[in-house]
């Protein structure tokens, strides 16, 4: 009974989609990078050669900045290069095995929880910008703030959905 909950539990978190979502998370990422580098120089041009600088500009450099890696993080984490404690995660006394068990560890301990609590406190947090039409407090700066803030909860529910692929697959190693 027990092995079949868990190939089913395999079967309905890891699926196609959330790599799918991650991969657009990833390549959204990448396009959010060389967009802010596009728009840093312009930028910075306009402010030190015709010196006519944009307080909205410095907003959208700033939103584009949050959402490579808040958009980026998931991805990051399907790549297997997010940040790590090296010294105990590379050291020679553990094999694969244990390697293994202090991410299904991680996972479960720090990862999971921690997405948790940020999607429940950054859902109301963006809905109440959207809700309240916030804007910036800047004169001449970007209206709709609500945007850069949903970037947070969705990026957290990819890592989330990424956290959840990882902890099965992992689970599936240890079998």
């Amino acid at each position: 009974m027990i092995g079949y909950v868990k190939s089913f539990i395999t079967s309905l978190v890891e699926i196609k989609f959330i790599k799918i979502l991650v991969n657009w998370s990833g390549y959204l990422s990448a396009v959010c990078m060389v967009s802010l580098v596009i728009v840093t120089i312009f930028d910075v041009m306009m402010r030190y050669i015709f010196k006519n600088g944009s307080i909205g500009l410095q907003e959208f450099e700033w939103h584009l900045f949050s959402a490579v890696f808040l958009l980026g993080a998931a991805y990051t984490m399907k790549c297997d290069q997010h940040v790590r404690l090296d010294l105990v995660y590379q050291s020679h006394r553990f094999n694969e095995s244990h390697r293994n068990r202090i991410n299904i560890f991680g996972t479960l301990c720090f990862s999971i929880p921690f997405c948790v609590v940020i999607i429940i406190y950054s859902v109301p947090f963006a809905l109440e910008s959207f809700i309240h039409s916030e804007t910036s407090p800047d004169p001449g700066g970007l209206s709709s703030r609500w945007i850069v803030k949903s970037i947070i909860p969705c990026a957290f529910i990819l890592i989330l959905l990424q956290s959840l692929n990882d902890l099965i697959r992992r689970i599936r190693y240890e079998d």
